[in-house]
């Protein structure tokens, strides 16, 4: 069955031969394998050209902020997913991507959606980009929409991460509308909104890098490959000693049953 058009079937990534191959246009074993190193070589797959040392390094920065974070609930899943099925390594991995949504970890892609749309409704507008922030945040006020990017549960005081980033694009240089967004909700949210909302990391990726020149469309991406970094410790771990159980066990009896006892269902 035919569905969707046929006309475009084509791909500029990679294509093999009995003798080479080539990925975006460079002999895989000549001119990639040993020279260069993996941030260029994700970036070369995706964009099709290598960044240059400021998108090198905001990228690198990147991924090392958000690798790693504790016992969330995607590393959760990921090993007791592992101790229940020891034989599955490649389940239980998925099992920890599978878990990263638009609340932890895939919140990156949200912040910069959201970043976007403030770009956007100002261009529409023709507004600056300070009144439209004030104006996008009074809606989320009034409609009581969280605001993606801002706020941390433990972090209150601020995410070190997202400091840490937004430094390194000043740094490099990167630092442009995006993040000048992101700097303005910082700014205005917590009067606004009537509470503290600390800037977080999700907000910082995502401003950052796409002021580096990172595709919008591809910014899930960026946390999906840096956690399976920070997955692969926790089931390399989790073999060694495990805990998958233990965290099973505990949930078990931090859970209390409100539902119908047995007599009252039978009534």
């Amino acid at each position: 069955m035919r569905i969707g058009k046929q006309d475009n079937a084509f791909t500029a990534i990679a294509t093999s031969d009995a003798d080479s191959i080539t990925i975006r246009g460079h002999d895989l074993c000549g001119d990639l394998i040993g020279q260069i190193d993996f941030t260029d070589y994700f970036w070369l797959l995706v964009l099709g050209e290598k960044p240059t040392q400021p998108q090198r390094r905001m990228m690198d920065a990147c991924l090392v902020a958000i690798a790693e974070h504790g016992l969330v609930p995607s590393v959760q899943a990921a090993r007791m997913t592992l101790a229940a099925g020891p034989e599955a390594y490649q389940g239980a991995m998925a099992a920890g991507i599978l878990g990263m949504g638009s609340v932890v970890a895939g919140s990156s892609e949200v912040g910069g959606r959201y970043l976007q749309e403030v770009l956007d409704k100002a261009e529409t507008d023709g507004t600056d980009l300070e009144t439209a922030v004030i104006a996008s945040l009074k809606e989320h006020k009034a409609t009581k929409r969280k605001v993606a990017g801002l706020g941390h549960p433990q972090h209150s005081g601020g995410d070190p991460r997202a400091h840490r980033l937004i430094a390194v694009a000043k740094e490099e240089g990167i630092a442009g509308r995006y993040c000048e967004v992101l700097d303005l909700l910082g700014k205005h949210a917590s009067d606004i909104i009537g509470r503290p909302l600390p800037i977080n990391v999700s907000g910082a990726i995502p401003a950052t890098i796409l002021d580096a020149g990172w595709p919008l469309q591809a910014l899930k991406a960026v946390p999906i490959l840096a956690r399976t970094a920070g997955l692969a410790a926790h089931l390399f771990e989790e073999q060694a000693r495990s805990i998958g159980f233990i965290m099973s066990n505990h949930a078990d009896q931090a859970i209390s049953y409100d539902g119908k006892g047995a007599k009252e269902a039978a009534e």
